[in-house]
Formats: C-alpha cells, sequence, structure tokens
C-alpha cells in the first residue's frame, strides 16, 4: 500500500513519514496541492493524508477535485477543529478527518479502517454488509437479523451503517455526531447513547455494539449470535 503525505510542514511530514514506513506502507510527499495532484495521476496512490493549510490552494478543493477524479480514499489531517470545517470536507468527499495534535496509534487505525472498506470495491463498498447474521442493505435501507426484519429509524440505521462499515474498528463519539446529526455539540452525545441502546435493543442483544471506552462505539467483525 502507498500513502501520499499532503502536508508543507516539514517536521509534521516527517513524522508521518517515519510512522507509516514502520507499518510497512511506502510513502510519497507532496508540498502543495498542486503537486499532490499531479501525483495522483502519476503514481498508484491507495490513500491521501491531506492537510487543508496547504501554500497554493486550500486542501478542501483538492479533497473535491480528487473525489470527483478519482477513486483514492481521503483523510484529511488538519489543525481545524471548527465544524463548519468538518463538515464541508466531509460532505465534500472526505472518507475521515482527523485533527491535529492527533495520536499516531490512532491515525494508523483510522488508516487501516479507512482502506480495508475502501479496497473491497465498489460494489462492495456500496452493497449489502453482513456481519455474523447480520445484513444491512444500504440501498433499500433494510436490516436484518437471522433473516427477520428490524424496523429502523433513518438516523439509526446511518449509526448502524457507519459503525458496520468500519469493519470492527471503533468509531469515535465526534465523528458519529458531525457525519449524522451535522454537529460535534457535547450536548448531542446523550442523543447518540440514546440511539446506540435502542439500536441493541432492536437488534437483539446488547453486545451487538460494543463501548469502546474513552472513544465510542463499535461492531466486532463476528459479533456473538443468540
Amino acid at each position: 500500500m502507498r500513502i501520499l503525505v499532503v502536508e508543507d510542514d516539514d517536521r509534521v511530514a516527517a513524522a508521518l513519514q517515519d510512522a507509516l514506513t514502520q507499518r510497512g506502507y511506502g510513502v510519497l510527499r507532496a508540498q502543495t496541492g498542486a503537486a499532490a495532484l499531479s501525483l495522483c495521476e502519476s503514481h498508484h496512490v491507495d490513500l491521501v493524508l491531506l492537510d487543508l493549510g496547504l501554500p497554493d490552494v486550500d486542501g478542501a478543493e483538492v479533497a473535491v477535485t480528487l473525489r470527483a477524479t478519482t477513486k483514492i480514499p481521503v483523510i484529511v489531517v488538519t489543525a481545524r477543529a471548527d465544524l463548519p470545517s468538518r463538515v464541508g470536507v466531509l460532505r465534500g468527499g472526505a472518507d475521515d478527518y482527523v485533527v491535529k495534535p492527533f495520536s499516531i496509534a490512532e491515525l494508523l487505525a483510522r488508516i487501516e479502517a479507512v482502506l480495508r472498506r475502501t479496497h473491497r470495491g465498489d460494489e462492495a463498498a456500496d452493497g449489502p454488509i453482513e456481519i455474523g447474521d447480520l445484513h444491512i442493505d444500504p440501498s433499500s435501507r433494510v436490516v436484518t437479523v437471522a433473516g427477520a426484519r428490524v424496523a429502523l429509524t433513518r438516523k439509526e440505521f446511518d449509526v448502524l451503517a457507519i459503525l458496520a462499515r468500519a469493519n470492527g474498528a471503533a468509531i469515535d463519539r465526534q465523528r458519529l455526531l458531525v457525519e449524522v446529526w451535522g454537529t460535534d455539540w457535547l450536548g448531542m452525545s446523550r442523543t447518540l447513547e440514546v440511539h446506540i441502546a435502542t439500536l441493541r435493543s432492536k437488534l437483539g442483544r446488547r453486545d451487538t455494539i460494543e463501548t469502546v471506552r474513552g472513544v465510542g462505539y463499535r461492531i466486532p467483525v463476528a459479533p456473538p449470535v443468540s
């Protein structure tokens, strides 16, 4: 796997390159948006780590261009923590959003999760998701457990689908709030907790969705079957 690091800060880029190389990834580096787009055209790139504060163009524009012209997944890595930036970039096509300063371990976990779900191919990514006897069809928004249909609200389905697509990786509460409710206001955490509790009840067992202390939630790749 080859990762393109788009970062104009040499110290940050060097730290990322060292961590990625130690994990076994090949690494390319670009300091500008134009260089990033050129490298994506001329080289095989499996994933882009994209800073927003680039010297020639806003990284958000690079993300939009990559989404329109390639199928390369993009993780934004930036110091911008405001909600409009998060929501705008995610809606513009980025696959994930990480705020500096960040944990290298967390970033590596997010990279692995994005690569797992995007390199199954478009058909698999957009098609039905099966985890044990849990079946999720994104096109029809139908969920079944052991063949029995489960009636979910729109937001319950969205939360479940995001967790299911992570292939066992934990999804943090803030990302769920941003992607499902369009907010990262901590006051909404109780609403998320209620949706998780309702999902567990409707799916018929609490351990289908695990709580990851200090992070958020995950669905194990092979959840227990009652």
